[in-house]
């Protein structure tokens, strides 16, 4: 079978959902290679800043692994901001979306949030913003991590002269995380922590 007989989903067979379920399992296999092309891409978004996108999330992403951070850290800083070509209002929930399935609850709240703490830096030199939207997460569980995660590798990754880790030693890391069984309670940990930044980690990388 190379399509399904169908043209509404109703009229769908037994063996067109069992084609089809086969089909998507070997389509989510190259999920990690579709982000990394949409990474690319990201040379193609918002520009005005001295760092292009792409160059943000290396550095993000780069900062995040000389700092000792476990994988589900560094995939979710090289990721965080994926949503700006496509969700340029709630980029944020868009790359969350991308990563809930496949990371540590920990870190897909603070992806899907960030926007708001980013707010802290630049909230007051605009009309109509609140530079003090983090505030409504302040009881949240992961609240410090979120700031922790802006302040470390977010707000300060827009140096053109700091010296990213090229997109190609992210895609074993892409791979591992986006090979994991999806909503995996092993890989979700509800309620866990993880520490942002690991010294003895750090000092062997």
């Amino acid at each position: 079978m190379e399509k399904v007989s169908f043209t509404q989903m109703k009229n769908g067979t037994k063996e067109d959902y069992e084609f089809l379920k086969e089909h998507e399992i070997d389509h989510t296999r190259h999920t990690a290679k579709r982000l990394l092309k949409a990474l690319v891409d990201l040379d193609e978004s918002l520009s005005g800043y001295q760092v292009t996108r792409l160059g943000h999330s290396l550095q993000s992403a780069t900062r995040a692994w000389r700092d000792g951070a476990d994988i589900d850290w560094v995939a979710s800083a090289l990721l965080h901001d994926i949503g700006d070509i496509y969700a340029p209002y709630n980029h944020d929930e868009y790359a969350a979306a991308i990563l809930k399935p496949f990371v540590r609850e920990q870190c897909s709240w603070v992806v899907q949030t960030h926007g708001d703490f980013q707010m802290l830096y630049y909230g007051h030199h605009l009309k109509g913003f609140d530079q003090h939207k983090r505030e409504r997460h302040r009881d949240h569980p992961y609240f410090e991590d979120n700031a922790e995660f802006c302040e470390r590798w977010d707000q300060a990754s827009f140096d053109p002269d700091y010296e990213n880790l090229p997109l190609e030693f992210f895609s074993p890391i892409l791979e591992e995380v986006f090979s994991r069984k999806a909503y995996d309670p092993d890989t979700i940990r509800a309620g866990h922590r993880e520490p942002l930044a690991n010294p003895e980690i750090a000092a062997t990388r």
